[in-house]
Protein backbone atom coordinates (compact mmCIF):
# COMPACT_ATOMS: atom_id res chain seq x y z
CA UNK A 1 0.00 0.00 0.00
CA UNK A 2 0.93 3.19 -0.69
CA UNK A 3 1.05 6.43 1.62
CA UNK A 4 -0.15 9.54 0.93
CA UNK A 5 2.11 12.58 2.01
CA UNK A 6 0.43 13.13 5.26
CA UNK A 7 0.31 9.59 6.21
CA UNK A 8 4.13 9.63 5.08
CA UNK A 9 4.36 12.47 7.48
CA UNK A 10 2.87 11.37 10.45
CA UNK A 11 4.34 7.35 10.40
CA UNK A 12 7.92 9.33 9.59
CA UNK A 13 6.83 11.89 13.23
CA UNK A 14 6.02 8.61 15.32
CA UNK A 15 8.87 6.45 14.14
CA UNK A 16 11.06 9.31 15.09
CA UNK A 17 9.66 9.74 18.27
CA UNK A 18 9.40 5.54 18.61
CA UNK A 19 5.69 5.10 18.82
CA UNK A 20 4.69 2.68 16.88
CA UNK A 21 1.30 1.03 19.31
CA UNK A 22 -2.52 2.97 19.53
CA UNK A 23 -1.38 3.00 23.79
CA UNK A 24 1.48 5.17 23.27
CA UNK A 25 -0.93 7.80 21.48
CA UNK A 26 -1.02 10.10 24.72
CA UNK A 27 -1.11 14.09 24.53
CA UNK A 28 1.54 14.54 27.29
CA UNK A 29 3.80 11.92 26.16
CA UNK A 30 3.43 13.86 22.07
CA UNK A 31 3.47 17.14 23.23
CA UNK A 32 6.42 16.19 25.57
CA UNK A 33 8.57 14.85 22.76
CA UNK A 34 7.13 17.57 20.23
CA UNK A 35 8.49 19.94 23.52
CA UNK A 36 4.92 21.66 22.76
CA UNK A 37 3.45 23.39 26.30
CA UNK A 38 -0.32 21.95 27.26
CA UNK A 39 -2.51 25.12 28.67
CA UNK A 40 -6.48 24.33 29.18
CA UNK A 41 -8.32 27.30 28.13
CA UNK A 42 -12.31 27.85 26.80
CA UNK A 43 -10.85 27.70 23.09
CA UNK A 44 -8.76 24.86 21.46
CA UNK A 45 -5.93 27.05 20.08
CA UNK A 46 -2.35 26.91 18.67
CA UNK A 47 0.49 30.26 20.54
CA UNK A 48 3.53 29.74 19.42
CA UNK A 49 4.73 26.54 21.07
CA UNK A 50 1.52 26.36 23.31
CA UNK A 51 -1.49 24.48 22.58
CA UNK A 52 -4.47 25.89 24.24
CA UNK A 53 -7.22 22.89 25.21
CA UNK A 54 -10.62 23.14 26.10
CA UNK A 55 -11.36 21.01 28.85
CA UNK A 56 -13.91 18.04 27.51
CA UNK A 57 -13.80 14.56 27.12
CA UNK A 58 -10.46 12.93 26.96
CA UNK A 59 -11.73 11.43 22.71
CA UNK A 60 -12.42 15.67 22.39
CA UNK A 61 -8.79 16.34 23.64
CA UNK A 62 -7.67 14.14 21.47
CA UNK A 63 -8.95 15.21 18.34
CA UNK A 64 -8.62 18.82 19.32
CA UNK A 65 -4.68 17.86 20.26
CA UNK A 66 -4.43 16.46 16.85
CA UNK A 67 -5.76 19.20 14.84
CA UNK A 68 -3.91 21.91 16.77
CA UNK A 69 -0.46 19.71 16.43
CA UNK A 70 -0.74 20.20 12.53
CA UNK A 71 -1.05 24.48 12.91
CA UNK A 72 2.37 23.79 15.38
CA UNK A 73 4.09 21.63 12.63
CA UNK A 74 3.09 22.96 9.21
CA UNK A 75 1.41 26.49 9.73
CA UNK A 76 2.67 29.69 10.14
CA UNK A 77 1.23 33.05 10.23
CA UNK A 78 -1.72 34.48 12.57
CA UNK A 79 -4.91 33.32 11.25
CA UNK A 80 -6.71 36.49 12.60
CA UNK A 81 -5.23 38.65 9.90
CA UNK A 82 -5.03 36.03 6.65
CA UNK A 83 -7.31 36.37 3.93
CA UNK A 84 -10.36 34.10 4.92
CA UNK A 85 -9.79 31.33 2.09
CA UNK A 86 -6.08 30.88 3.22
CA UNK A 87 -7.19 30.63 6.91
CA UNK A 88 -10.28 28.30 5.19
CA UNK A 89 -7.65 25.83 3.75
CA UNK A 90 -5.30 25.84 7.57
CA UNK A 91 -8.56 24.78 8.55
CA UNK A 92 -9.03 22.09 6.48
CA UNK A 93 -5.63 20.59 6.31
CA UNK A 94 -5.47 20.86 10.48
CA UNK A 95 -9.14 18.47 10.14
CA UNK A 96 -7.62 16.55 7.44
CA UNK A 97 -4.47 16.09 9.49
CA UNK A 98 -6.29 15.23 12.57
CA UNK A 99 -7.80 12.16 11.26
CA UNK A 100 -4.53 10.61 10.46
CA UNK A 101 -2.64 12.15 13.54
CA UNK A 102 -5.24 10.51 15.90
CA UNK A 103 -5.60 7.66 13.89
CA UNK A 104 -2.39 6.58 12.00
CA UNK A 105 -3.11 4.78 8.81
CA UNK A 106 0.33 2.29 9.68
CA UNK A 107 -1.27 1.64 12.95
CA UNK A 108 -5.04 1.14 11.69
CA UNK A 109 -3.59 -1.23 8.83
CA UNK A 110 -2.58 -3.59 11.89
CA UNK A 111 -5.98 -4.52 12.93
CA UNK A 112 -7.62 -7.76 11.36
CA UNK A 113 -11.28 -6.99 10.59
CA UNK A 114 -11.26 -3.42 12.09
CA UNK A 115 -14.47 -2.10 13.43
CA UNK A 116 -15.75 0.99 14.42
CA UNK A 117 -15.70 0.38 18.03
CA UNK A 118 -12.51 -1.19 17.75
CA UNK A 119 -11.09 1.90 16.60
CA UNK A 120 -12.69 4.40 19.02
CA UNK A 121 -11.47 1.80 21.84
CA UNK A 122 -8.06 1.61 20.41
CA UNK A 123 -7.27 5.15 19.34
CA UNK A 124 -9.76 7.09 22.25
CA UNK A 125 -11.57 9.11 19.66
CA UNK A 126 -15.41 9.73 19.27
CA UNK A 127 -17.87 7.88 16.86
CA UNK A 128 -18.23 10.18 14.46
CA UNK A 129 -14.49 11.06 14.10
CA UNK A 130 -13.80 7.11 13.97
CA UNK A 131 -16.42 6.97 10.99
CA UNK A 132 -14.90 9.60 9.31
CA UNK A 133 -11.70 8.22 9.48
CA UNK A 134 -12.77 4.68 8.50
CA UNK A 135 -14.43 6.22 5.41
CA UNK A 136 -11.46 7.53 4.53
CA UNK A 137 -8.95 4.70 5.16
CA UNK A 138 -11.70 2.30 2.80
CA UNK A 139 -11.47 4.98 0.45
CA UNK A 140 -7.51 4.31 0.07
CA UNK A 141 -8.04 0.51 0.38
CA UNK A 142 -10.49 0.41 -2.78
CA UNK A 143 -7.83 3.00 -4.35
CA UNK A 144 -4.98 0.97 -3.76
Amino acid sequence: MYYTHVEEYVHDLYKGMHIREPHQLEIPRIANKLEINIQYASVNMRIMDVIFLKRSSKQREWQAFGHEVCHYLRHSGNQLSMFYMFRDLQEWQADSFAYHFCIPTFMLQEIKHVTVYEVMSKFNVEYKFAINRLEMYKRKMVDT
